[in-house]
C-alpha cells in the first residue's frame, strides 16, 4: 500500500498547527534489563541513559543536527528518534551487536505528526482525554482517535505524535475534523 502522507498534509486552526514530519528516523530498542549491558551500550553510543517510566530523554540540542531523543514506550522498549540519517544509521549499527538487547529500525513503520500551538492540550484532550497530554519531557502512550499513539512533549506547545504508519491517515482525519471546531466564526 502506498504511503499517501506528505509534508503538505498540514492542518492549521486557531492556536494549532499539525504537520507530518518525514525527517524523523525511529528505532525500537528492546531489552530485558533497563540497567544491563544493552542499556550501558545505549548510554555509551547515544550519550544518554534509557529514560524512566513515561519519560523521555532529549539531547542537548533537541532536534538539531545529530541530536537524539529516547522515549519510554514500555518496560522493555524505548524508542530512539533522530533527524540526522547518517548518524542514526551509525547508532543503529553500533547497537546491533550489543548484548542483552536488540535494535530494530522502525522508520518505515511509524509516522510522526508534529503538533504545535497553544491548543495542543485541547486537541489531545478531545481525541483521547486529558491523560493523553504529556508534560515536557514525558511520553504518554494512549489511545487517540481509537488508535494507539505515543505523545511526546518536546518543548512548550510542541508535541510529537508517533503512530503506526497504517493509522496515520486515520489519525490525521480525526485531527482535521476536531481542529475544524477550533476555528473562530
Amino acid at each position: 500500500m502506498a504511503d499517501t502522507l506528505t509534508r503538505e498534509a498540514t492542518i492549521e486552526a486557531d492556536g494549532l498547527r499539525v504537520s507530518v514530519d518525514l525527517a524523523v528516523h525511529i528505532a525500537s530498542l528492546r531489552y530485558f534489563n533497563a540497567d544491563g549491558v544493552f542499556a550501558a551500550a545505549v548510554r555509551s553510543v547515544v550519550g544518554m541513559a534509557l529514560p524512566g517510566v513515561l519519560q523521555a530523554a532529549m539531547g542537548p540540542a533537541s532536534w538539531g543536527a545529530g541530536a537524539f531523543t529516547l522515549a519510554w514506550r514500555s518496560p522493555t522498549e524505548t524508542l530512539l528518534l533522530g533527524v540526522d540519517g547518517e548518524r542514526f544509521s551509525n547508532v543503529v549499527a553500533a547497537l546491533a551487536d550489543a548484548g542483552e538487547g536488540c535494535v530494530v529500525d522502525q522508520s518505515g513503520g511509524f509516522r510522526v505528526l508534529r503538533v504545535c500551538g497553544e491548543r495542543v492540550f485541547d486537541l489531545l484532550a478531545r481525541l483521547g482525554g486529558s491523560a493523553s497530554a504529556p508534560k515536557i519531557g514525558e511520553g504518554r502512550r494512549s489511545r487517540l482517535a481509537d488508535v494507539t499513539v505515543l505523545a511526546l512533549c518536546v518543548r512548550p506547545e510542541e508535541t510529537l505524535l508517533i503512530v503506526d504508519r497504517v493509522y496515520a491517515e486515520h489519525l490525521l482525519t480525526w485531527i482535521r475534523e476536531t481542529a475544524a471546531d477550533f476555528a473562530t466564526p
